[in-house]
């Protein structure tokens, strides 16, 4: 029986970075970008692991196509829409020619508003890119601007109806809470907006501050303060955070979307497969500067100068054979990130051994706590639990 795997394709491109970001992307030109493509199409063209057998993958001669079927495709950066739409087809066309693709796969292209023109979007379309992830954070033009955006409210609009347009019915946006500026009100606005526009799926995530952005230099001093439990200057304090998380599960819950992952809402039979087989641990492939797979629960990575990847540089990098032990803790925490929890009876298929003797204790404790709930042979965070998910998966570390 084939193995299911998905692929994630990394195009690091941007036209200009923003300022949250700490993603492995940059500013290019036209010829920089023509040299990655390249060395992109010759990278996956090579298959698995090109000519080692030790993850039972193949050189890409017909052994991939053999052994693998994928069942999702992730263009992901950066932004890969700053290519042009022929670019972006012959990428995915050397895909199809190089493994064998699930005749209903799930084709994503991340994108950003401005970048997108209807012939851009003909051409993706026909090429088989079925959902487009359009990164919108805000509907204020002001927090757009202390983001660093270059888009605003106004031209995501004129870049979804072009999407719905040119015939893509399966639509995410991306969205953050705790921006600098924002207030409880306007959060609930941008979800009202969006909510408005019926995308099929929404991302909703909290802004993080990352070490090397400019918004470390800017807002540390704030993050500090948060912590500490103490009034912010620029920055939403830790209270009015938590406050837009509920408003967002309330709103869109109210609004006919369905919370299945700890920051992620989708209409019935929308929510995104690539995503999820990330947290369920299926096996998938990333081709590109940078991009990370899991094969056979071996980790690696490409290498992330990008002299290097366009001269053909072999991949497996920081490659690491993950134990037993460590392949259950990710089990364990990424499956707990889904609204459905963990499966007890898929945690013993995996890895032949009881739920009850590795982790039976903790959980009878994390229940009785009224973190977790038990259902049917499934394990799952409750609504307390989920305001205290880093706590609980910490709890899941066999160490």
């Amino acid at each position: 029986m084939k193995k299911k795997l998905g692929i994630y394709i990394h195009i690091p491109f941007c036209i200009r970075k923003c300022d949250y970001c700490d993603f492995l992307s940059f500013t290019s030109g036209k010829e920089e970008r023509e040299r990655y493509a390249v060395a992109l199409k010759r990278e996956i063209a090579e298959g698995i692991n090109a000519g080692d057998d030790s993850l039972g993958s193949g050189t890409g001669s017909g052994k991939t196509k053999d052994n693998w079927l994928v069942t999702s495709i992730f263009f992901g950066g950066g932004t890969p829409s700053v290519l042009e739409g022929e670019e972006l087809a012959d990428i995915l066309g050397t895909v199809m020619q190089s493994f064998e693709v699930e005749e209903d796969a799930e084709i994503t292209m991340e994108a950003n508003p401005g970048t997108l023109t209807p012939e851009k979007l003909d051409i993706c379309r026909r090429a088989g890119f079925n959902r487009i992830s359009l990164g919108l954070q805000s509907s204020h033009n002001k927090e757009l601007k202390n983001l660093g955006r270059i888009h605003t409210w106004e031209e995501f609009l004129e870049s979804f109806s072009t999407a719905r347009k040119a015939g893509f019915h399966n639509i995410n946006v991306d969205l953050m809470s705790a921006l600098p500026g924002q207030t409880r009100e306007s959060w609930a606005d941008t979800l009202h907006k969006v909510c408005a526009l019926e995308p099929e799926h929404i991302s909703a995530y909290s802004l993080i501050i990352e070490e090397g952005t400019p918004f470390y230099d800017r807002y540390a001093h704030d993050v500090q303060l948060r912590e500490e439990g103490k009034a912010c200057r620029l920055l939403p304090s830790e209270e009015e955070e938590r406050m837009m998380y509920e408003d967002t599960a309330a709103i869109l819950c109210a609004a006919g979307y369905r919370r299945y992952e700890i920051s992620n809402y989708a209409k019935p039979g929308y929510e995104c497969r690539h995503n999820t087989a990330y947290w369920r641990r299926q096996d998938y492939i990333g081709f590109g500067l940078g991009a990370s797979s899991l094969i056979n629960e071996c980790r690696f990575s490409n290498t992330r100068q990008m002299s290097s990847y366009t001269a053909g540089s072999k991949r497996r990098e920081e490659a690491e054979y993950l134990d037993t032990k460590a392949s259950m803790e990710e089990f364990m925490f990424l499956g707990l990130r889904m609204c459905d929890g963990i499966s007890v009876s898929e945690f013993e298929k995996q890895f032949q051994t009881g739920f009850e003797k590795m982790y039976g204790d903790i959980t009878e404790k994390l229940v009785k706590d009224g973190l977790l709930y038990r259902k049917d042979g499934w394990i799952a965070l409750t609504e307390r639990g989920t305001d205290l998910s880093n706590y609980v998966m910490a709890q899941y570390l066999l160490d």
